[in-house]
């Protein structure tokens, strides 16, 4: 008569081993997928994120689009926020640059940050920053007024897509959050102000 099969049984240190392992692999899962998803994001587009690039669009497509632009501002932030128009018409593959307003209408220097999409979502993908004021940290000196620009074009593979098929009109959100950390901030005049004439 053969024995019968034991179990294999492990020892209580490989065990513990395992789960610490298993424990600091999910820890640093949970800290590395913030990053992850943000750069999931702007190379797909997904969830209305803007693509960036460089340079402007090398070359123009045939259709039109209608771009509304939209700006936020949290409670707690004393700054008003306006974009100079409230639309424009564009081609695809063309270059432009819209200005929004912003001032600080507290008796103290404040900063804050631009957390930005289009919709609809599936317009993320075509949708390109060239340059942006929503890209770093921005800061006001008290009642300071500035005037900052985005550049940006739609990319004309869009006429190609069939999500895009039926979009006419895009909007581009700006929703700015106070930041903690004011002496890292970049000045109005970093981020590309408007000349004065």
């Amino acid at each position: 008569m053969t024995e019968p099969d034991r179990p294999n049984k492990k020892s209580p240190r490989a065990i513990a081993a395992a789960l610490v392992v298993g424990s600091v692999g999910m820890l640093g899962l949970s800290f590395a997928s913030v990053p992850l998803y943000r750069a999931f994001c702007a190379a797909t587009g997904f969830g209305g994120t803007p693509q960036i690039a460089k340079a402007n669009a090398t070359k123009q497509g045939e259709r039109r689009l209608t771009v509304r632009f939209d700006a936020n501002v949290a409670r707690d932030l004393p700054w008003r926020f306006e974009p100079e128009v409230a639309k424009i018409s564009l081609r695809t593959g063309e270059t432009t640059t819209v200005y929004y307003k912003v001032v600080n209408n507290s008796d103290k220097e404040t900063s804050g940050q631009a957390a930005y999409n289009v919709s609809p979502d599936q317009a993320g993908a075509f949708f390109v920053k060239v340059a942006c004021f929503c890209f770093d940290e921005q800061r006001l000196a008290p009642h300071e007024t500035a005037e900052w620009p985005v550049v940006f074009y739609l990319d004309p593979a869009l006429e190609k897509d069939e999500a895009m098929r039926r979009v006419e009109e895009i909007t581009l959100s700006y929703s700015f959050y106070p930041t903690r950390t004011p002496s890292k901030a970049k000045t109005s005049e970093a981020a590309g102000q408007k000349p004065k004439s």
